[in-house]
């Protein structure tokens, strides 16, 4: 049997990336959340994790489910709007065709359309490889990446997470389950992408609600949580319509999740977005 040793909420902005080069205006601001995602790393090696599942809002579908079922992810990538943040990056990272492919078995079970693809030219999205480069950046642990439908409802991504869920109880693998992306989304526009664009969020009432919302967790006040999800989504600016969040939340249990979260980095800004790294505790 498999089991879900580690849940986590997690950043994959460009930033972080530049954070890192001698030189930028940003060197070392992205540190915490750097560290954060550096400390799940270690906590998912100590846990003898043997794959990442990755619910990624920037690997987006406008036609429906896909998951990354490779046997092996390799390539350079460079970013088509920030090529000037994450260029070059390169990734070698073993995949999990099994696994990939049971919880598309689970969610069309469910009734949900989900294809698996074991295509070598399909390159994973930099909401994989960033938290990888910086959680698995020697592939120590298999990775499954799984894209984020522009067009689908709430119900629909429930449906994802509660098969990815059964699909890892099935396995004979320790499992991690990240959701990449943001909390708020609601991007300053070009005009204003100017340095205090990395340090604040575009939204006032975005920001209180990101911060109401980490509260929430903190208290474990879970089912007022997902009661405010789909308004979270859509009044928020969310990301992938935070189908990420749906899924994760899924596959914990929905409003029955009662472990603690442990957040990991301070709450912080990026292009007007919200950001953080919160670890959900699973099992005992």
């Amino acid at each position: 049997m498999g089991e879900l040793v580690l849940a986590a909420k997690v950043s994959h902005v460009p930033s972080l990336m530049l954070s890192e080069v001698a030189g930028s205006p940003l060197k070392a601001a992205r540190e915490g959340a750097v560290q954060a995602l550096r400390e799940l790393g270690r906590r998912a090696r100590e846990r003898r994790v043997s794959t990442f599942v990755v619910f990624d809002t920037h690997w987006l579908s406008n036609f429906g489910y896909h998951i990354n079922a490779n046997p092996h992810h390799r390539g350079a990538f460079t970013s088509h709007e920030a090529p000037q943040m994450i260029q070059d990056l390169r990734y070698d990272l073993p995949g999990d065709p099994a696994l990939a492919e049971a919880i598309a078995g689970e969610a069309a079970g469910a009734g949900l359309g989900v294809m698996a693809h074991r295509v070598a030219s399909l390159g994973l999205e930099y909401g994989t490889i960033v938290p990888m480069h910086y959680m698995n950046e020697d592939g120590w642990a298999k990775v499954v990446s799984v894209a984020t439908p522009l067009f689908t409802s709430l119900e629909e991504s429930r449906i994802l997470g509660e098969a990815t869920r059964r699909a890892v109880a099935r396995s004979g693998e320790r499992v991690a389950i990240l959701a990449s992306g943001s909390l708020s989304h609601r991007l300053w526009p070009n005009k204003q992408l100017g340095p205090e664009a990395w340090t604040s969020v575009a939204s006032e009432f975005n920001r209180q609600v990101d911060l109401r919302v980490l509260e929430l967790w903190q208290q474990r006040r879970y089912r007022e949580f997902v009661a405010m999800l789909p308004d979270y989504a859509v009044k928020c600016n969310g990301e992938g319509g935070m189908a990420d969040t749906v899924m994760l939340f899924a596959a914990l249990g929905w409003d029955d999740f009662n472990g603690a979260a442990e957040q990991l980095c301070d709450y912080f800004p990026s292009s007007g977005s919200g950001q953080v790294n919160v670890e959900f505790h699973v099992g005992g």
